[in-house]
């Protein structure tokens, strides 16, 4: 970890000892609370680049994170629980709890009374900030990836990977309105005029109207997209993917503007400063970048960090490439650590979460699966979130039977040890 207090002369914000899966931003912009894959959540001052506090918390990953209006903080994790944390304090004020699954994404509502929560057990709870029991809102077939607020605070909308997007009304017993999706979907964003934005594992944006019409699409690039962010001004759309890049996309044109291209891991989170023109990214190399959304560029010269390419030894091989998707969070070699994934090394022939020195959901290493080069084909046939429920794993299918045979044989060669 950084030392509290202690200052930095370059843009990025160095901590974390895992991906950083969760970034929000206080709307003065002075202050950012980030989640991660380590378990732990960081409260930032953006103005001395330096952590002014580590929560230590949550028994699992922290996949969602919300400044509330009264300068609290709320962290959300793959154990469930939702903590809400006063700035300065090392225990949470509350603890919120009924969630059976991880909690994906988290959302406060405009007047900062209620908390909305999405979670793999395909629920969303609506939860008073002023105490008392949540509102569950149920419908979704599969996980719930992704809720937001309408600026009006009159409706709740959510994604998941059940290819729907889901429109709530929040006064009255009405039923949601649903809108069926071409694609799995792992984010949503709402724009100041109520534009609904939502992230497909095809690598898409789509649009909708605040009351479910379709609005268009844009193409973000040909890997999932893992997470959403709106500038405050509403002229541009970031939409982070697993490939490593985050899209910037014109909301008017619906057209791509620019890349901004990092280190090549997984961007799992993405979040404007005030100004509209400053973007921070969290990313599978545990720092958060700032970024000009601009011009594309980075903030800090040094951002850009070398790296080999360790699928280099397997130049021209079809299955190496297909799992280049993969390589940010799996290693393969017994000597490589555990990145957000466990090491593949090994795999075949093991029982699903067994891998050492990893820490598995009690979802994981209830299923009764042996990887082997069937059961790791079915496993991208059908998606992780159908055939692994309970994986962190994003969501990614593979639907070329020669594509899938390419990448299991180019697994029992790399990960044999």
């Amino acid at each position: 970890m950084v030392p509290l207090g202690a200052t930095t002369a370059f843009a990025q914000l160095r901590g974390h000892g895992g991906p950083v899966r969760a970034l929000a931003i206080s709307p003065d912009g002075q202050t950012a609370v980030t989640g991660s894959f380590d378990s732990t959540a960081i409260r930032w001052s953006l103005t001395r680049n330096a952590a002014d506090q580590v929560l230590h918390f949550h028994a699992d990953a922290v996949n969602a994170v919300v400044l509330l209006r009264d300068g609290r903080a709320a962290t959300a994790g793959a154990d469930g629980r939702i903590a809400i944390w006063t700035p300065g304090r090392t225990e949470p004020d509350a603890v919120l709890e009924g969630h059976t699954a991880p909690i994906a994404s988290l959302a406060a509502s405009p007047d900062g009374r209620m908390l909305a929560s999405a979670s793999w057990d395909q629920t969303l709870r609506l939860w008073p900030l002023t105490g008392g029991a949540p509102r569950v809102l149920e419908g979704h077939a599969q996980n719930v990836n992704g809720v937001a607020f309408a600026p009006d605070g009159r409706t709740l909308v959510s994604v998941g990977y059940d290819q729907s997007v889901r429109i709530w009304p929040l006064s009255g017993p009405a039923a949601p309105t649903v809108v069926a999706m071409p694609s799995p979907l792992n984010a949503v964003a709402i724009g100041g005029d109520g534009e609904i934005a939502a992230g497909g594992a095809d690598g898409r944006v789509y649009f909708l109207t605040g009351n479910g019409a379709r609005a268009g699409a844009a193409a973000a690039g040909p890997r999932p997209v893992i997470s959403l962010a709106i500038s405050p001004d509403g002229a541009l759309l970031a939409a982070a993917g697993i490939g490593g890049s985050v899209a910037m996309i014109d909301r008017k044109t619906r057209e791509l503007a620019r890349t901004l291209v990092g280190p090549g891991l997984p961007v799992w989170s993405v979040a404007f400063l005030p100004d509209s023109r400053t973007l921070l990214t969290g990313g599978a190399d545990n720092i958060v970048r700032r970024w000009n959304a601009v011009t594309g560029e980075p903030v800090d010269s040094l951002l850009i960090e070398a790296a080999g390419d360790p699928l280099a030894a397997y130049a021209g091989d079809r299955g190496a490439e297909i799992f280049r998707a993969c390589v940010a969070c799996h290693t393969l070699g017994a000597e490589q650590a555990n990145r957000a994934g466990p090491t593949l090394a090994g795999l075949f022939g093991r029982r699903i979460a067994t891998a050492p020195g990893y820490h598995f959901s009690e979802a994981l290493k209830r299923l009764d699966i042996v990887w082997t080069p069937e059961t790791v084909s079915k496993l991208f046939e059908i998606g992780p979130a159908a055939y692994t429920p309970g994986t962190k794993m994003p969501e990614q299918r593979i639907g070329s039977e020669a594509d899938r045979a390419a990448l299991v044989q180019f697994l029992a060669r790399a990960t044999r040890k």
